[in-house]
């Protein structure tokens, strides 16, 4: 896209940016350019290499995965405790911070601005003595093959670099809908990398999309609306923490994401909430651990969204580095307390309440007409004109989705314990299976009532929205089922994946899809004979059915509806058509019929 000359207080923006030596290895294309272009992502292996090279007692630069299309997916990890591989940190107990930059390639700012940070604070230039208590795990740029997609207008509502990567990864998934299902290479290398350093917070850096107004940047933590009671406060204390730091360095920070409810249109307010597991803030959450989302406002120029970012990173630094040991306390009080969750109630979902108050928002004059081109009613922001909006903000949260969690766990059928058992150890939650096959035995299952598919295809799946109930039948259970218990640290996570109505189970996702498809049927010749008998053999039957054709004129007058209602209390009906397989126990199976 065409580059803007740079107003004045941008140039005394860049003026003030730090400048390193013109010999120095470790100063970025970004910077070279004046923050106008970006590097390619060649340039992030050769900085690993260099910062490690130069700060061998403190940078360490490893290859946590591969792409799809075989790019090596690197990570800096950055400490002057002496804590630079897991083992080392976990002994000594310092706090980890893992900084994802590159979700979205064409939103790269958290690129630039993290080898900026991390040159700052090996320096002293930025948070002296930050790297002393914490470790920093950088990924520079997550969706290394997207970032590859190079293009100059691959965001065409976004102010700079000149060029940037794309929005997908080469198998064209979304990592920032990914974490709960997993489906790309890069989020399983991801996973693997979160669940070896155990971060105590992770930070997913980004550029928003959307309106145009003053507001630079915004910071989400979860818990703060949502997961153990402890954990929120602390994730209040962090974001407000970093937000402090970000306005008094001249930023105006938003703790929200600014998405109008109705689109396009200013007037309508916003409206907070918990985000779906897909999403690295309702992810964590259910880890137990801290998760931060940081999205700069996509209209301001590149040098300014890269400086704001940088504080940011190095905001989130000092508060690691001096709060980062409590928080990991709090962290494992709230494993234990996750661990006795079973028997409780517990919301799977939430949603903002219809109550609401009026925030001041510091956005520009706009117009609302009709638009020439497309005729639709079009919103024109006049940005030399700022305005203060008083808007309206729903951010009165309550559970939109919540079920009672089983006392013992979940059972998952020896027909699906392969895929389901990998999926639970890229999540790195515990489970079981049965050595021998157990006779059948009073278990919770799930029957739909109603089994609706989306209409279209998803990240490559059709979802599957359920509604029924949870009810006492007897099941037996082969050799190799999997029992997956509630009484560990990832309950949270082990219900989000396992609960049918959850909104990012491996149900939802489609994962089951087969088990609410109707895969036999009874001929209607076969079916009018059999009714016949069945009326004849027993009168109650045919008082019901007289009954349901006198007081149901939708059912009368359904040729199909009537010869079903015999099928269904037929021998010959699959009473496992719209059964759920996995199943819910209030008792784990005895330690003998177990195999870790």
């Amino acid at each position: 896209m065409p580059v803007p000359r740079l107003p004045l207080a941008l140039a005394l923006l860049l003026s003030a940016l730090p400048v390193a030596g013109a010999d120095d290895p470790r100063v970025t294309v970004a910077e070279r350019s004046g923050f106008i272009e970006t590097g390619r992502y060649d340039e992030v292996i050769a900085l690993c290499d260099t910062f490690a090279r130069l700060h061998p007692d403190a940078v360490r630069c490893i290859r946590f995965g591969t792409s799809p299309e075989g790019r090596p997916m690197q990570a800096l990890v950055a400490s002057r405790s002496g804590a630079l591989d897991p083992e080392a940190a976990r002994e000594a107990g310092v706090p980890v911070v893992l900084v994802q930059g590159g979700i979205h390639a064409g939103e790269i700012d958290g690129k630039d601005a993290g080898f900026l940070a991390l040159r700052e604070l090996l320096d002293g230039d930025a948070a002296p003595g930050a790297l002393e208590d914490a470790v920093l795990v950088f990924v520079p740029v997550f969706s290394v093959d997207g970032h590859e997609r190079f293009g100059a207008w691959n965001r065409p509502n976004q102010r700079g670099p000149r060029e940037m990567g794309w929005r997908t990864t080469a198998q064209n998934l979304n990592l920032n809908r990914d974490y709960a299902k997993a489906d790309a290479p890069e989020m399983r290398s991801m996973l693997a990398l979160v669940q070896a350093w155990d971060p105590i917070a992770y930070i997913d850096l980004h550029a928003t999309n959307g309106a145009q107004f003053e507001h630079d940047i915004s910071i989400q933590v979860e818990p703060v609306h949502a997961g153990d009671a402890a954990l929120r406060a602390v994730g209040r204390t962090f974001r407000d923490a970093v937000m402090a730091d970000l306005a008094q360095q001249g930023s105006l920070p938003l703790p929200y994401y600014p998405s109008f409810v109705e689109h396009d249109n200013p007037a309508s307010g916003f409206v907070d909430g918990v985000s779906p597991p897909r999403f690295s803030t309702g992810y964590f959450l259910l880890r137990n651990r801290l998760a931060m989302l940081v999205e700069t406002h996509s209209w301001k120029e590149y040098p300014v969204r890269v400086r704001i970012t940088r504080n940011t990173v190095v905001s989130v630094v000092e508060q690691v580095a001096r709060h980062g040991r409590d928080w990991m306390l709090v962290a494992r009080e709230a494993d234990a307390r996750a661990a006795a969750l079973g028997g409780t109630r517990a919301p799977l979902a939430w949603k903002a309440t219809d109550a609401s108050h009026t925030v001041d928002f510091r956005g520009y004059a706009y117009t609302r007409t009709p638009s020439e081109v497309s005729g639709a009613l079009m919103t024109r922001y006049d940005e030399t004109t700022p305005q203060l909006w008083r808007v309206p903000m729903r951010d009165t949260l309550v559970p939109s989705i919540e079920v009672t969690l089983p006392r013992g766990g979940y059972l998952v059928p020896a027909a699906h314990a392969a895929w389901v058992g990998e999926k639970l150890r890229q999540h790195g939650v515990m489970f079981h299976a049965l050595a021998m096959a157990q006779p059948a035995a009073a278990v919770e299952v799930f029957r739909a009532t109603q089994a609706t598919p989306a209409a279209t295809s998803v990240e490559g799946h059709q979802r599957l929205e359920l509604q029924g109930a949870w009810t006492i039948e007897q099941h037996p259970l082969g050799a190799g089922a999997l029992f997956v218990p509630i009484g560990q640290s990832k309950a949270r996570l082990v219900a989000a994946l396992l609960e049918p109505q959850a909104p990012d189970s491996l149900a939802a996702w489609g994962r089951f899809n087969t088990h609410f498809e109707r895969k036999e049927y009874m001929e209607d010749y076969v079916a009018e004979q059999v009714a016949r008998d069945m009326l004849a053999a027993d009168p109650a039957l045919r008082a019901e059915f007289e009954a349901r054709l006198r007081d149901d004129a939708a059912f009368a007058g359904d040729a199909a509806a009537r010869l079903e209602f015999f099928y269904r209390r037929h021998s010959a009906w699959d009473d496992r058509y719209n059964l759920y397989p996995v199943m819910r126990t209030g008792a784990a199976p005895t330690t003998g019929d177990i195999t870790p």
